[in-house]
């Protein structure tokens, strides 16, 4: 026979074990914690965590002991899972945020403080998103000017892969801070993005109020890692492509980072996404790039209106930067002047017909022969950021300004005068440079030859044509890996200084783009 004692002693374990179970099983979800920034009105932010099946939560938002709002739920049998909705909130701050589950007698509260509401956008891509501010230019300066930025707060995702798609992020590298030299300049290709940083500061300047940065980024990753399955099979991605070992530095298998990385984030309300990607494309699966990155858009876009309950908008705002420049020994057809343009889905611009709703920053003229992280890593992120940032102001906030650079409107042939007339939409500032555009000349075959500049004025340009003394077929813009050197490209808009983006076009069509079809 046990003695009484030891069946006693032999419970009281199991009893204590049963209540701290239900007490870790209740818990917000990674990312929710002090400091974050929620998306403002006229939005509702999305609280959500895990709890006991079955319970009864509470979350209650407060400022200054002050009742703001409350909201009820139950947890989900099937996920163990909460989620609400709160009111749209103006910008500002802080608040404090409580959780309440209730199940029977047991009653156990969360709460979480210094609060913000704001804009949250979520920053992604490979290793020019992932570059802290340690390694940009003016470093010291950049990582010591955080006092006036102490409402852009910032959290940055740790590197993982999974193989399914994961609810809840496993890690997190830097909880929602406030920005200090220590965690903006962490060590190189750590947190905090010095790019998604430096965009959120610029944003900051115009908008006053908090700014939220969320940096879930890989060096090294092709596109094929951050897309979900189903937008991969829409463009018919071949399911054992092999990306060159050369160029593989971070996970490629395809969609285990959309898993484990973004898929997880879904529930939150987000302003809008940023994104720097498509280095590791340039010699893999790059003639399907303009299909996966306007699919991955479009699956990113309805994932984030779903997961928040529809509070994300549909079509939030996409900004994305269009490739720079590095030193290969390569000749200028080696691929990433066709990444270039298949960034736009073929049209050498956006918003278009297939990016609705984006932005894009040119940095191919923001060249770094000398950068100590390799030319595939120039140190000017000041400059992407703001470039990113005017089309942000365009595009996700309605400003009325100019955030790309000109293209031309209309092309025309004066054949007589051995001359191609292009009239640009803007006005443009032009610097001669006798190689950087170039014709389609054919006959039996075709070969591409160099269109030296002629005349200009304030919106026009004449290219010589003469040395083609067979068909003109097409034209083209900037078409080399490493078109220019540093700000040095020959055409900018003369006051915003924004490059004009490459380009080509078949002469027959006027406008460039409108030929889903890179000419031969």
């Amino acid at each position: 026979m046990v003695a009484p004692g030891f069946v006693f002693g032999l419970v009281l374990p199991l009893l204590l074990r049963a209540d701290a179970s239900a007490d870790v099983g209740f818990r917000f979800a990674s990312y929710i914690d002090n400091y974050m920034v929620l998306q403002k009105e006229p939005a509702g932010a999305v609280i959500w965590g895990y709890g006991v099946s079955g319970a009864t939560v509470t979350v209650t938002l407060c400022q200054d002991q002050e009742t703001i709002m409350k909201k009820v739920t139950s947890v989900k049998a099937h996920s163990n899972s909460w989620m609400v909705v709160l009111d749209p909130v103006k910008p500002g701050g802080p608040y404090e945020v409580m959780a309440q589950q209730i199940l029977g007698r047991k009653n156990f509260t969360l709460r979480i403080h210094d609060v913000l509401f704001g804009d949250v956008w979520l920053c992604s891509g490979q290793s020019n998103m992932q570059m802290t501010v340690s390694q940009i230019f003016n470093a010291t300066s950049e990582l010591s000017n955080t006092a006036a930025y102490q409402s852009v707060h910032i959290l940055s995702v740790s590197l993982t892969q999974a193989q399914q798609e994961l609810e809840d992020l496993a890690k997190v590298d830097l909880q929602w801070s406030k920005p200090t030299l220590e965690n903006l300049g962490h060590g190189n290709f750590t947190y905090m993005s010095a790019l998604c940083w430096l965009f959120g500061r610029y944003l900051h300047d115009t908008l006053r109020y908090p700014v939220g940065l969320i940096s879930s980024s890989w060096a090294g990753t092709p596109i094929e890692a951050w897309s979900s399955e189903r937008s991969l099979k829409a463009c018919g991605v071949p399911r054992q492509g092999f990306m060159p070992s050369d160029l593989e530095t971070g996970p490629s298998e395809y969609s285990v980072l959309w898993k484990a990385m973004i898929h997880p984030l879904r529930n939150m309300t987000l302003k809008g996404v940023i994104w720097y990607q498509g280095e590791a494309n340039v010699n893999f699966n790059r003639d399907l790039y303009n299909c996966t990155f306007p699919a991955l858009i479009e699956d990113w876009r309805q994932t984030f209106h779903n997961g928040s309950q529809g509070q994300t908008e549909r079509f939030f705002p996409f900004g994305f930067v269009q490739l720079s420049s590095y030193l290969s020994g390569a000749t200028p057809n080696d691929g990433l002047p066709e990444i270039r343009w298949h960034q736009t889905a073929d049209f050498g611009y956006v918003p278009n017909l297939r990016m609705p709703n984006t932005f894009m920053a040119v940095a191919m003229d923001l060249c770094d022969r000398n950068s100590p992280f390799g030319s595939t890593h120039p140190r000017d992120k000041q400059t992407v950021a703001y470039r990113l940032h005017l089309g942000a102001r365009a595009v996700a906030y309605g400003a009325k300004l100019t955030f790309q650079g000109p293209l031309p409107q209309k092309i025309e042939l004066l054949g007589d005068m051995g001359l191609l007339n292009l009239t640009y939409s803007q006005p443009i500032q032009v610097q001669r440079h006798n190689k950087i555009f170039e014709i389609s000349c054919c006959s039996d075959h075709c070969k591409w030859l160099p269109a030296p500049m002629d005349t200009f004025s304030a919106q026009t340009l004449a290219l010589n044509v003469k040395s083609c003394h067979d068909s003109l077929v097409a034209v083209r813009y900037a078409w080399a890996t490493w078109p220019c050197e540093y700000k040095q490209c020959p055409l900018y808009h003369p006051t915003s200084a924004l490059p004009a983006p490459p380009f080509t076009a078949f002469i027959t069509n006027q406008i460039p783009g409108y030929r889903s079809k890179v000419a031969k």
